[in-house]
C-alpha cells in the first residue's frame, strides 16, 4: 500500500495566493522526484475545540486560517529517498509562506482505503 505524508499549518489569511503558488510550485517538485499525488487544502469549516482542534494544534491567529495537506506516496521507501532527493534540489530551497516552527507534520502507512 503507498505512504502518506500529512501536514496540518496556519498561514496568514491574505497570504493565500502566495501559498497556493508556493503550494503549487512544491508540489511539482514533489512529483517529479517520485510523490504521486499532492495535495493542499484551504480551511473553510474548520472550528475551533474546547479540547483540541486544528486551529488549537498549530496556535491559529485570528489573521490566519489553516491548511491541510498530504502527499501521497507509493511507499516508505519511495517517500524517504523521494524526500532526500527534495531537499536536495536547489528549487525546493525557498521561503515557506507560513510558520515552520508551528507546523505539525507526520508520515503514515495506509491500512485502509475505500
Amino acid at each position: 500500500m503507498s505512504y502518506i505524508d500529512g501536514m496540518v499549518a496556519a498561514v496568514t489569511t491574505t497570504r493565500r495566493e502566495e501559498y497556493r503558488l508556493h503550494a503549487q510550485s512544491f508540489g511539482g517538485i514533489l512529483r517529479e522526484h517520485g510523490a504521486l499525488e499532492v495535495v493542499d487544502c484551504w480551511g473553510d469549516d474548520v472550528p475551533d475545540g474546547e479540547v483540541t482542534s486544528f486551529p488549537m494544534a498549530v496556535k491559529c491567529g485570528k489573521d490566519e486560517t489553516v491548511v491541510f495537506s498530504w502527499i501521497r506516496w507509493p511507499s516508505r521507501a519511495a517517500r524517504d529517498a523521494g524526500t532526500t532527493r527534495v531537499m536536495a534540489d536547489p528549487r525546493a530551497q525557498t521561503d515557506m509562506p507560513f510558520d515552520g516552527k508551528r507546523v505539525i507534520i507526520g508520515g503514515f502507512e495506509v491500512i485502509s482505503e475505500s
